[in-house]
């Protein structure tokens, strides 16, 4: 362990007495937050799995600092808010750092930045594929019995660049140079199946397609009888997503963008929303379906058609589905698929909480290696969330599940459940606030190691039930 320079700063600000600071030789840390989610990651294989996924060509027995070591420096960085390698130089003599890592507090540092950089530049193209295996097989692992449904919905996020890195490419549209990483996520848990890092100036449903059939053949041939459901904006409503997802016998209900012919057909519709809510001045939602058939599709699908009239103007949206209820149920049906902007929330955790735009790597296999190491940490963080999660019972008035609920009362059951349970439903910030950054002094003898926290520490009843969460989960079997 490192002792900066000693010092006293002496503060005057208080009447009664100064105000001494000075460094002490005891380890402290101010990430003791992390612990719980190491003993989650011991129990789930989480980090041991990924590891073992990379290739590594070091001659073993000279190799201080293996990949497993380095793989959990990164993710569990990237959990504190510690997202470039430039973090760990500072952090390789942290007591919970090296506990992560698997040695004891106070003996060799951990990997300085250039040990990381030339890890994630090894990695090879053999071992992101695994890696993807990894991230499926996760998810597979996370359903403790077979689901009879899956919702997946898939999106792409700008992801800007400042460097000189390979396959960054400037986009007219986000008017910058970037990279466009494509992830599929799980509405039913919310973890991340799936991520593909395109380069700058990529169509969003480039090798989508592969990426799906891959996907779906790895589902199915562990859970033969699920049905899954695909939804996507407007990006993916185009006939490749439309084919694929027939000849892989999915669900799908995808945005499509507005033309001529569909606003015709909206006008009327439009038309009696603007009145309608010229009369009670309320908003106004108004729904039609018909089928509908585009020239470059081989035959009609059906549509369905929103029209919106309020305080901010007018609004037209319309999805394609081949969902059964489609054509019975139009409003229901858009609903579902407007709900696929929670997903888009795992996409902003990943881009901001996680910081997965920090992929400042020159070669792109090491960018697309450092976007794995984000979407690890972000199952991580998901993975903890669904188990601690505790929220409000729905209205016992209510004869509807909390899903099947009208807008207004749905958005404040999730109010309320923000306010009652802030860890199930934490941003990775409120994670950090309320859990991680804790200090915590930790001391080693020869029978074991102690880490103490302030007993007057307002978020300890947080740390006790995320402690008690990870012990109590079962440990696997692997």
């Amino acid at each position: 362990m490192s002792i900066q320079t000693a010092f006293q700063k002496c503060f005057s600000f208080f009447a009664e007495k100064p105000v001494v600071v000075e460094p002490t030789a005891g380890m402290l840390t101010s990430d003791a937050g992390l612990l719980p989610f190491r003993e989650l990651d011991h129990r789930l294989g989480h980090t041991e799995r990924f590891a073992q996924a990379l290739d590594d060509p070091r001659h073993q027995p000279f190799v201080d600092h293996s990949f497993l070591e380095m793989v959990r420096m990164r993710i569990f960085g990237i959990l504190a808010d510690y997202p470039d390698q430039n973090d760990h130089d500072v952090l390789r003599t942290d007591p919970v750092f090296q506990l992560i890592a698997g040695r004891s507090p106070g003996e060799s540092a951990l990997a300085s930045q250039p040990t990381l950089s030339r890890f994630e530049n090894a990695i090879t193209i053999d071992s992101l594929y695994l890696l993807r295996d990894v991230l499926i097989d996760q998810f597979i692992a996370s359903f403790d019995e077979p689901p009879a449904w899956l919702t997946l919905d898939i999106d792409v996020f700008d992801d800007p660049t400042h460097g000189n890195q390979q396959l960054t490419l400037f986009h007219g549209y986000y008017d910058q140079y970037q990279y466009l990483p494509r992830v599929i996520s799980c509405a039913e848990n919310d973890l991340v199946v799936m991520v593909w890092l395109l380069f700058g100036t990529a169509s969003p449903t480039l090798g989508a397609d592969d990426d799906l059939r891959y996907l779906v053949n790895r589902l199915r041939a562990a859970w033969p009888k699920v049905e899954i459901h695909m939804r996507a904006d407007s990006a993916y409503g185009v006939p490749l997503m439309y084919d694929t997802c027939e000849e892989l016998d999915l669900y799908y209900t995808f945005g499509v963008r507005m033309n001529p012919v569909l606003s015709r057909e909206t006008e009327d519709l439009m038309a009696q929303a603007v009145a309608q809510y010229g009369e009670t001045n309320q908003p106004q939602r108004l729904f039609h379906g018909f089928w509908y058939q585009a020239g470059s599709w081989p035959r009609p699908r059906f549509t369905i058609l929103k029209c919106e009239a309020h305080a901010q103007g007018r609004n037209r949206r319309a999805v394609v589905t081949n969902r059964p209820g489609g054509p019975v149920v139009f409003q229901a049906c858009y609903d579902e698929y407007a709900d696929r902007g929670e997903s888009e929330n795992r996409n902003k955790e990943l881009k901001c909480g996680m910081e997965a735009d920090r992929l400042s790597d020159h070669r792109y296999l090491a960018n697309f290696f450092r976007l794995f190491l984000h979407t690890a940490a972000l199952n991580l963080l998901v993975r903890m969330r669904r188990l601690v999660a505790a929220p409000p019972e729905p209205d016992p008035a209510s004869s509807l599940p909390t899903e099947a609920l009208p807008q207004p009362e749905r958005r404040g059951y999730f109010n309320r459940r923000r306010q009652c349970d802030p860890l199930g439903e934490g941003q990775p910030a409120t994670w950090r606030t309320r859990l991680i950054k804790v200090a915590a002094q930790i001391s080693v003898s020869t029978r074991r190691i102690v880490v103490q926290l302030s007993g007057c520490w307002p978020y300890l009843n947080h740390y006790a039930q995320v402690t008690d969460a990870a012990l109590a989960f079962p440990q696997s079997p692997d």
